[in-house]
C-alpha cells in the first residue's frame, strides 16, 4: 500500500447506530455518509472500555487496558507506554493533534510532535472519587437529562467549532508537506451534555425519534450489574416517555452538529488538493446507550455502548464498502503505522484495517473491558456472538445475527452451555479476569489513598463532564 498523510479523526460518546449510512432514516450525517459512501463502514467495531479515559489510552498504546493500567477516569494515559505516536516521531513523522486527548498533562510526551489546544483530564488527576469502587458516594445524572437536554448553547459545541476551524489552518498550512503526516483531530461531541444547537434540535419531531432497545422499565433486563448502574447513577425511577424523546432528539442535533464540523474540514481537505494524497480513518471512543436498558452514558457492554462508527476512506479503500469482520480501537495501532509507511508491531493484538477492508468478512474475536465507576467488580466483553463475562454475576449470551436489540440472555439458557464455556475459555486464553480485577481494585485503593482517602474525595466532590480548555470545572460535593 501506497504511503499516504492520514487524517484521523475520532469523536466522543458517538452511537453508531445513528448515521443515515448506518440504516437511521431520521439521522442527519450527509458528511459522514459521503465518507462512507467513497469508502468502506465497519459495521461491527467496538471499542475496548466504554468510558473515555482507559478508552483513549488503549487506543493511544495499541494495549488492552489491563495490559497498561490505565483502568478508570482516574487513570489518565501519561505516555510512559509508548504508542504509534512515538514510533511515528521516532521515525521522522509529522503527528500533531488537535483538540480532545483526555490524557494526564501537555507536559508529558504523549507521542505527538505538537498538541493545539489539548483537552486533559482535570487538574492532571482525573476522576479520582470514580476510583472508590467499594461503598462509593452514588451520582445524580438525573438533571442533565430531566432539565438540561434540549436546545441552547454549551462550552462543548464552541469547542468543537474552534477545533474545526484549527484543522482547516492545519490542512492549508501542511498541504505541501513533502513526507506524510498523520493528524489526529479530537472533537467531544455528541459527548454530553445533551444540549443542541436550537436550529438543528429542531430538525427533529420527537414523535418520530427511533427508541433505543428495553428502554421501558418493564422491559429492563434483570441483570445485578445494570441494576447497580441504575441506582448509582440515579436512574432506578424511570424517565418519563417524552423526557426520553427530548434527550434523544437533543443528542440526534449534537450529531448533526457533529457530522457539520466533520463536513467542514473534509471539504477544507478537498480544496487544498489533499484528497488523492490523504486517507480518513472516522471513528468514536465509544457509544451512547441513550435510555436503552434505562441507562443514559456509556459504561455497559451492548452494542449500544460498546459499538463505535468505524468508517474509512482515501485511495486504495474500495468505495461502498461494509465490513462485518469484528474489529476495535486497538486496530489503530498497525493501521495508522501502515497508512504512513512504516512497518508495524506484530505483538500488539490489533491488526491493519486497510488490509481487513480489502478481504472477506470472517470471524474475529474482540475484547473489551471495564474497571470503572458504577461497578462493584469488573466485567469484560468477546464478540463474534456477544458474551460478557461479569465477576460475581450471571454471564450473558446473546445471538445479534437473530437479537439484535440483546434482549434474551442465552447464558441462563441450558442448550447454550457449550458455547458459554467455549466463550468462557476464549477469555481466559486473554487474560486471567478474577486476577485483572483484583490489580485494577487494589491500584484504584491505592490511588484513593494517595489522594487523601474516601472522605476527602467525597468532600471536594466530582464534576459532570470535563471543561473544555479554559473552563473551570465545577465540582460536586458529597458531603
Amino acid at each position: 500500500m501506497k504511503p499516504t498523510n492520514l487524517l484521523y479523526i475520532i469523536s466522543d460518546q458517538h452511537n453508531r447506530s445513528v448515521m443515515g449510512c448506518s440504516g437511521n432514516s431520521v439521522a442527519r450525517t450527509p458528511n459522514l455518509d459521503r465518507l462512507a459512501e467513497g469508502g468502506t463502514r465497519f459495521t461491527r467495531a467496538y471499542t475496548n472500555c466504554p468510558i473515555c479515559v482507559p478508552a483513549r489510552a488503549s487506543l493511544a498504546t495499541g494495549r488492552y487496558v489491563h495490559q497498561i493500567g490505565f483502568w478508570d477516569n482516574g487513570f489518565p494515559y501519561d505516555g510512559s507506554v509508548p504508542g504509534w505516536g512515538h514510533r511515528l516521531k521516532e521515525e521522522g513523522v509529522r503527528v500533531d493533534s488537535i483538540g480532545k486527548l483526555h490524557f494526564r498533562s501537555a507536559d508529558d510526551d504523549n507521542g505527538f510532535t505538537q498538541e493545539v489546544d489539548p483537552l486533559h483530564v482535570v487538574e492532571g488527576t482525573g476522576d479520582i472519587l470514580g476510583c472508590v469502587r467499594d461503598n462509593p458516594p452514588f451520582r445524580k445524572k438525573r438533571p442533565g437529562i430531566e432539565e438540561e437536554a434540549g436546545p441552547g448553547d454549551s462550552t462543548y459545541l464552541r469547542y468543537d467549532v474552534s477545533n474545526a476551524d484549527a484543522a482547516r489552518r492545519w490542512l492549508g498550512d501542511h498541504a505541501n508537506d513533502e513526507k506524510p503526516w498523520v493528524l489526529f483531530l479530537s472533537l467531544v461531541c455528541p459527548h454530553p451534555p445533551y444540549i443542541s444547537p436550537p436550529d438543528l434540535f429542531e430538525h427533529f419531531d420527537p414523535e418520530t425519534m427511533p427508541m433505543p432497545p428495553q428502554w421501558r422499565q418493564e422491559e429492563w433486563p434483570d441483570h445485578p450489574a445494570m441494576d447497580y448502574f441504575r441506582r448509582y447513577f440515579d436512574f432506578t425511577e424511570p424517565f418519563s416517555e417524552p423526557v426520553v424523546r427530548n434527550m434523544i432528539r437533543a443528542y440526534y442535533g449534537v450529531t448533526e452538529f457533529l457530522d457539520g464540523q466533520i463536513g467542514s474540514v473534509l471539504d477544507a481537505m478537498r480544496g487544498v488538493g489533499l484528497v488523492d494524497s490523504t486517507r480518513v480513518l472516522y471513528t468514536s471512543d465509544h457509544g451512547e446507550c441513550m435510555g436503552a436498558r434505562g441507562i443514559f452514558g456509556k459504561f455497559t457492554m451492548y452494542e449500544e455502548s460498546a459499538g463505535v462508527p468505524l468508517i474509512l476512506s482515501g485511495p486504495d479503500v474500495p468505495e461502498g464498502g461494509e465490513v462485518a469482520t469484528p474489529v476495535s480501537l486497538v486496530d489503530s495501532h498497525p493501521t495508522i503505522l501502515e497508512s504512513v509507511g512504516i512497518e508495524t508491531d506484530e505483538e500488539r493484538p490489533g491488526r491493519s484495517l486497510w488490509q481487513m477492508a480489502q478481504q472477506p468478512d470472517r470471524d474475529r474475536t474482540v475484547f473489551s473491558e471495564y474497571h470503572a465507576l458504577g461497578t462493584t467488580d469488573g466485567y469484560y466483553m468477546l464478540t463474534d456472538a456477544r458474551y460478557i463475562y461479569y465477576i460475581e454475576a450471571p454471564a450473558q449470551l446473546f445471538d445479534l445475527a437473530t437479537d439484535p436489540g440483546e434482549t434474551t440472555n442465552l447464558a441462563s439458557a441450558g442448550e447454550h452451555a457449550s458455547i458459554t464455556e467455549e466463550f468462557e475459555g476464549r477469555l481466559r486464553a486473554i487474560l486471567d479476569p478474577e486476577a485483572v480485577d483484583a490489580q485494577a481494585k487494589a491500584d484504584q485503593r491505592a490511588k484513593v489513598a494517595e489522594h487523601g482517602g474516601v472522605e476527602a474525595l467525597a468532600q471536594k466532590g466530582s464534576f459532570v463532564n470535563s471543561p473544555v480548555p479554559g473552563e473551570k470545572p465545577a465540582f460536586r460535593s458529597y458531603k
